[in-house]
């Protein structure tokens, strides 16, 4: 397969994805929630596995000057913190939660729609460096966005939008990172020298996103006990495991 068909397949995928919030509607809020916390729980492992077990060490690897990509590292937790000021919008992975505030549904579906915009070039760029970089960074987007799309998803139909026109508005939104991955193909002979520069950007932003929107998540009220965390800590174990496990990809 060329890398052409890997970023089309993967994309793919991860947009399909947005649709994962029709297997919701038979679940009642409270287990819901619970499984959410699971979710949330291994994506937080995955995406700090595949920054730090895949991208950060090839970014290293790639880049001749480490002091340049430990910069584009923290250049990522500010770009991707500046973006959530900016679009007032903060993932939130629990529809029925009254401890979050939910922006209204326009201002999601915009979010939804550049972040997944960024997913694109993420996934693109990174298959522009390798197979199993892009299979890796591909994984830990699909473990986010599910989570993330359950949430999007839950908090449209929270708003009043009716269920077929928010399943349509999730998925409309996950085409735009079709979009992002077109712009990173067309760079042409020179796109492989920005998906270089791109990948500590997306440790960066993986490493925000797990730390500042999912862990905190995990520290909400809703499970105190004990072995509600010791499963959540299993979770993010799995997830960094799952990572782990993908070094013998290449």
């Amino acid at each position: 397969m060329t890398t052409w068909g890997y970023i089309f397949v993967s994309i793919s995928i991860v947009s399909l994805i947005s649709l994962v919030g029709v297997f919701t509607l038979s679940f009642s809020n409270n287990l819901l929630k619970k499984m959410l916390l699971y979710l949330v729980s291994f994506a937080v492992g995955g995406l700090f596995g595949d920054a730090l077990i895949h991208l950060i060490p090839e970014s290293f690897k790639e880049i001749p000057h480490t002091p340049t990509a430990s910069f584009l590292i923290l250049g990522g937790i500010l770009v991707f913190f500046i973006l959530e000021k900016f679009l007032r919008w903060q993932h939130c992975h629990i529809p029925a939660s009254k401890e979050h505030t939910h922006p209204v549904a326009t201002l999601n579906i915009v979010g939804d729609s550049f972040h997944n915009l960024i997913d694109g070039m993420l996934i693109a760029a990174s298959f522009m460096v390798s197979v199993p970089i892009g299979i890796t960074t591909t994984i830990a987007v699909i473990l986010h966005e599910i989570p993330q799309e359950i949430g999007q998803f839950g908090i449209l139909v929270h708003s009043g939008v009716p269920v077929k026109r928010a399943l349509l508005l999730n998925f409309l939104s996950a085409l735009a990172a079709f979009v992002g991955a077109l712009i990173v193909l067309l760079i042409g002979s020179q796109a492989a020298d920005f998906s270089v520069y791109l990948l500590p950007i997306t440790a960066g932003g993986f490493l925000y996103i797990a730390g500042s929107d999912l862990i905190p998540e995990l520290h909400h009220g809703h499970e105190v006990s004990v072995r509600a965390a010791l499963g959540q800590f299993l979770c993010i174990v799995l997830g960094i495991v799952l990572m782990a496990s993908l070094l013998v990809l290449g």
